[in-house]
């Protein structure tokens, strides 16, 4: 295989956010589980994606219904070198979301919602790919790195889009 993305373990995932500079650094949930993969290219990953569990009870700052019991968060993406985050969000949201059920959530999902930092971002990567922006929220003061709040848009895919 010369490319194509596989389950990666935690620690991969958070070297490579490092190495690649991700704004909200490693993935840090405490005790939660979450979905890693790797988009790898002659055996190396040269993106990364991560899937968890909403941390608050539903997202804000969207009219929408939006719960831990009906929606996923992709938590992260990254890659080394800028369009490989397309690619990356693509086969995610392609052979990874509509599978959940039969694999580390062991539950469907109708919903997959994604932050964007609203300073940081243009929101480029999930417009082209289809995602719908459906509402703003800001952050308060991350308790355990004791980062600022930030301002976000609110990405959805819905599993009713994938075909």
């Amino acid at each position: 295989m010369i490319v194509g993305l596989s389950e990666i373990p935690l620690i991969t995932a958070n070297r490579c956010y490092e190495m690649w500079s991700h704004k909200m650094g490693p993935v840090n949930r405490g005790k939660q589980r979450g979905l890693h993969q790797g988009l790898i290219f002659n055996g190396k990953p040269v993106a990364a994606v991560s899937a968890h569990h909403l941390i608050r009870e539903r997202v804000g700052g969207v009219d929408m219904d939006l719960t831990r019991e009906n929606t996923i968060e992709l938590s992260r993406l990254c890659a080394e070198r800028s369009g490989l985050c397309r690619i990356a969000l693509r086969m995610w949201r392609e052979f990874v979301f509509p599978y959940l059920e039969e694999s580390h959530f062991k539950k469907e999902f109708p919903f997959a919602i994604s932050y964007q930092d609203a300073d940081l971002h243009n929101g480029d990567t999930y417009r082209f790919d289809g995602w719908k922006r459906i509402g703003f929220s800001r952050s308060g003061r991350d308790t355990r790195s004791g980062r600022p709040g930030r301002n976000k848009y609110v990405w959805l895919w819905e599993r009713s889009r994938n075909v």
